[in-house]
């Protein structure tokens, strides 16, 4: 009878399977101008501190009309987990930090609300460690 029950137990064991989540996020530089993702770089936990330093340093909206120039260059930072961002522009958690940069002015910061809108923030985050970190060359 015991071994009935533990051959049961062995195959009920052998028939489960347990799916695991994916756990390999990915840091992704966009190309703005060129319309593609041109690297790609494991988000470990050093770059997710670094991109959390640019939600902790918003200073305001950004006011530009076009959020998004023609050219330039995006950094997806993926968070895990994420970050609970309030302040007087943004009450919201946060799994993802965009920042956009270009040549011609200083980085901002594009996240998203849980319903999925867009919204741009100046920050003072640190885009030289970033990009270091990144390993990424203008």
């Amino acid at each position: 009878m015991i071994k009935k029950i533990l051959l049961g137990m062995f195959i009920i064991t052998l028939l489960s399977k347990t799916v695991a989540a994916e756990t390999n996020q990915y840091v992704e530089v966009f190309d703005i101008k060129n319309d593609k993702v041109i690297m790609q770089v494991n988000a470990d936990i050093v770059l997710q501190q670094e991109a959390k330093k640019f939600l902790e340093g918003i200073t305001g909206v950004y006011v530009k009309f076009n959020p998004i120039p023609k050219e330039g260059y995006m950094i997806k930072v993926p968070l895990e987990p994420s970050i609970m961002v309030e302040n007087q522009w943004f009450n919201d958690l946060v799994n993802e930090v965009i920042i956009i940069f270009t040549s011609e002015e200083e980085p901002y910061i594009m996240i998203f609300d849980d319903e999925n809108r867009a919204h741009f923030l100046t920050s003072e985050g640190d885009l030289v460690q970033l990009l270091l970190l990144v390993n990424f060359n203008r």
